[in-house]
C-alpha cells in the first residue's frame, strides 16, 4: 500500500491572472508610442505558474492559496480543465480577483498590480491551508509571502515529513530553516542583501539550514551550496530570449519535479535551469510550457 501520494505536489501561494503584453519594437519609453504585439489573460503568480509547468512534465499538482474572484474564476477554470492540477482547494469570491499586468520586450519587463495596496489593509485575501491536502502530498511548494499561513504551511509539510520548496525566504525565517530547497532571486538580494557579494550571501544562508540554498542571477551564474559544503556554480543554458516572465517559477517548479524524483543537487540544479531556458524561450508561457522531453533534450545537449 502506498503511504504517500508520490506523483502528487502541494502548492500553496499567489495564484492570480495575468494581462501580459509582448511589445513589437523595444520597451516602454516615455511620451513615445508602443505597439503590442501580442496580449493574453492567463494564469499566473508564482504558484499558478508553477502549478502549469509541473501539470506539463506530467506532476499531479493541488494547489492553494490567493482567493480566486468573479474575472479570474472563469479563465482559471477553463484553463486547468484538461490539466493534471486540482482547483478544489480554492475558495471563489464575488469580488473580481488579484490580477497583474506585466509589460515585456526581450530581457526586459515591468509587472504592475495592486499588491502593495491589498498587503497595506491588513485583511486575509487568501486559504488557510489545510492539513489533510499537504499530508497526502509527496514533495510541496509555498510563496513565503502570506504571513502566519505560510508559517504554517510549512509547519504542517515538518509535522507530516514532506520535503518543499520556498522562495526568496531570508536566511533568519521558519521558511528558509525547513526547507529542502530554497531559491533566491536576484531581486531578492537586491532588497535583502543590498550590498553583499553573491557568494557571501550563500554562505550566510547555507549556514543555517540542512536544506539546499540556490541563489539564481539571470544571464549569470547559478550558485548552490549546503551546509559546510563549498558553494558551487552552474553557468545558465544558452536560448535565444522571447520573454522573461515566469522563469523564477519555472525554475522553481523543476526544483519541485527534482525533490519528488530523488534527484541530486547537482541534477535538480541542471534541470530546473533547463526547464527556466526553455520557458524564456518562449511566449506566452502558460501556453507553451516545457515538456519532459524538451527538458531532457536540452539536458543532452
Amino acid at each position: 500500500m502506498e503511504n504517500k501520494a508520490s506523483h502528487c505536489v502541494y502548492l500553496f501561494g499567489q495564484v492570480l491572472g495575468t494581462h501580459s503584453f509582448l511589445l513589437k519594437d523595444g520597451f516602454l519609453q516615455p511620451d513615445n508610442y508602443s505597439e503590442i504585439a501580442e496580449q493574453y489573460f492567463l494564469p499566473g503568480g508564482e504558484t499558478g505558474t508553477a502549478a502549469t509547468v509541473l501539470a506539463s512534465l506530467g506532476v499531479s499538482v493541488r494547489m492553494d492559496g490567493t482567493w480566486i474572484g468573479a474575472e479570474v474564476a472563469p479563465m482559471l477554470k477553463e484553463f486547468y480543465a484538461e490539466k493534471k492540477v486540482d482547483l478544489s482547494s480554492l475558495t471563489f469570491t464575488e469580488d473580481p480577483g488579484v490580477m497583474d499586468y506585466v509589460v515585456i520586450a526581450g530581457l526586459v519587463r515591468s509587472p504592475m498590480g495592486r499588491f502593495q495596496a491589498l498587503f497595506s489593509t491588513g485583511e486575509r485575501w487568501w486559504n488557510t491551508p489545510r492539513e489533510e491536502d499537504i499530508a497526502y502530498a509527496g514533495v510541496a511548494a509555498i510563496d513565503p509571502y502570506f504571513r502566519e499561513e505560510s508559517i504554517l504551511a510549512a509547519r504542517l509539510c515538518r509535522k507530516h515529513d514532506i520535503p518543499y520548496v520556498t522562495i526568496d525566504s531570508r536566511h533568519d525565517s521558519f521558511l528558509h530553516r525547513n526547507a529542502a530547497v530554497n531559491v533566491i532571486s536576484h531581486e531578492c538580494m537586491d532588497q535583502e542583501y543590498a550590498g553583499v557579494t553573491p557568494e557571501k550571501v550563500v554562505e550566510l544562508m547555507q549556514k543555517e539550514t540542512d536544506g539546499l540554498t540556490i541563489l539564481t542571477q539571470g544571464g549569470g551564474d547559478i550558485l548552490y551550496a549546503r551546509r559546510g559544503e563549498p558553494v558551487r556554480r552552474l553557468k545558465p543554458f544558452p536560448v535565444d530570449v522571447r520573454s522573461t516572465l515566469g522563469a523564477g517559477d519555472t525554475f522553481k517548479a523543476g526544483c519541485v519535479y527534482g525533490l519528488l524524483h530523488g534527484m541530486d543537487d547537482d541534477e535538480l540544479v541542471r534541470f530546473s535551469g533547463a526547464c527556466s531556458a526553455i520557458a524564456i524561450s518562449r511566449f506566452p508561457l502558460p501556453l507553451y510550457p516545457p515538456k519532459l522531453e524538451e527538458v531532457q533534450a536540452l539536458l543532452e545537449s
